[in-house]
């Protein structure tokens, strides 16, 4: 047992690290089931309020514009008034949100494209406070876990939310899974703010050995809230993770939105056979994650330096990724497509372990703000991607070009990380 002072690890203790990183994965999985349940639900929406597809498009996009605009804010806000807070009352805002769309739909078209954005404004800031949070929580030869773990948030959180919301939407009518969805959220934030702390040093029941496991505490900041923007954009690195984080973040968004309708166009299948097979891939998505992490960690542990650790981590993701679309192009079974696609969207994740790790080894005072700044890039092809993407399906009547943007992209993301990654702590 632990000693009430905290001063030894028994064999009943619970590592309060673990806390942090499992709240974080769950603020990661509410954001996506909140983001994705709208994907259903405006099957019914669209019939009820007699939407042409353009509005329709217009709905489920506006959540991008309150989530592009405000990454870097919401990492400078984290870095300035602390991790724990913001993040909390992040998702006490959404949840409020989300459970307020039924409301704002039937008011008014123009009142639920702003609840989205408001929505989106929200989500903004779940992955730089996390990042936050984990600069003081999480030792260095745990970051690969931690980070895949939270960002197996986000396959998790989209299949539960496609699964889920048909069932909800079919017994209870639409409104009801934003009802519930924005409670769950709502209940999260409260556990959070009465369980989990924004600094070891303030915990009362950390162990001293958990506690010096995370390193000594960083020397106060001269000038609390202050990000040297200018080391960002003159370093290199910070450019590699930038692209990489567009890059890597390509097939994902690619996928999310297309992955049911190149089923059913290239494949012939109904709308519940292309969303059955739409969800193998994320499931490989969750499990490849995860062990990506695992294998960067040990990597680490065998004495392997964290810069090569990140450019083999990263570029076998990417090229991985990037050889299965292709191969996907000649394909002529629903069944072999699915295997190559839970093989590019599996070889992707392995991805997190390389630049979406990277951005706690150069700048872990800052992790927060720079997972900010780089997931505006990496938002991006969430908005342009996702459109080009439709273009050139409708212009060439196939899904090759999109494959082969997709490997391209990929290849260019490998050029530059090679080049410019590193894994070194580079601002303090």
């Amino acid at each position: 047992m632990t000693p009430s002072d905290g001063t030894a690890i028994g064999k009943g203790y619970w590592p309060r690290r673990y806390t942090v990183v499992g709240m974080c994965f769950c603020a990661a999985f509410i954001c996506y089931i909140d983001r994705v349940n709208i994907s259903v639900a405006a099957i019914a929406m669209q019939d009820e309020f007699g939407w042409s597809d353009t509005t329709k498009g217009l709905v489920l996009s506006s959540f991008f514009v309150g989530y592009l605009l405000t990454q870097a804010v919401a990492g400078w806000l984290a870095n300035r008034y602390g991790a724990k807070l913001i993040l909390g009352l992040a998702v006490a805002w959404w949840s409020l949100f989300t459970v307020l769309t039924p409301f704002a739909a039937y008011t008014s078209l123009p009142l639920l494209i702003a609840a989205r954005i408001a929505l989106g404004l929200g989500e903004a800031a779940t992955f730089p406070a996390s990042y936050g949070m984990f600069g003081r929580w999480v030792p260095h030869n745990e970051s690969a876990r931690a980070i895949s773990l939270l960002m197996s948030g986000i396959p998790v959180g989209t299949l539960f939310a496609l699964i889920a919301t048909g069932w909800i939407v079919t017994e209870y009518g639409w409104p009801a899974a934003f009802y519930l969805f924005g409670a769950v959220g709502l209940v999260w934030a409260v556990a959070w703010f009465m369980f989990v702390h924004d600094d070891p040093d303030e915990h009362p029941r950390i162990s001293a050995e958990e506690r010096a496991l995370l390193g000594p505490k960083p020397p106060p900041e001269k000038s609390p809230g202050h990000v040297p923007w200018g080391k960002f954009l003159k370093t290199p690195a910070f450019w590699a993770l930038a692209i990489n984080h567009f890059a890597s973040n390509t097939v994902l968004y690619i996928f999310l939105a297309w992955l049911p309708s190149y089923f059913r166009d290239a494949h012939g299948l109904s709308i519940a056979g292309a969303g059955l097979y739409s969800a193998a891939p994320w499931l490989t998505m969750f499990l490849m994650m995860n062990l990506g992490g695992w294998i960067a960690d040990t990597l680490l542990m065998r004495g392997v330096s964290k810069t090569n650790v990140r450019k083999i981590l990263q570029t076998a993701g990417l090229l991985g990724s990037g050889v299965f679309v292709l191969l996907v192009r000649d394909v002529d079974s629903a069944g072999v497509a699915v295997l190559l696609m839970c093989g590019a969207l599996g070889a992707a994740s392995l991805t997190v372990a390389g630049f979406g790790t990277n951005h706690l080894d150069i700048a872990p005072r800052y992790a927060g703000v720079l997972v900010g700044i780089t997931n505006t890039f990496g938002t991006v092809p969430g908005v342009i991607g996702v459109a080009v993407t439709g273009w050139l399906v409708g212009t060439t009547g196939s899904y090759d070009s999109v494959f082969a943007m997709v490997a391209a992209i990929n290849l260019v993301g490998i050029a530059v990380w090679l080049a410019f990654a590193s894994g070194d702590k580079l601002i303090d």
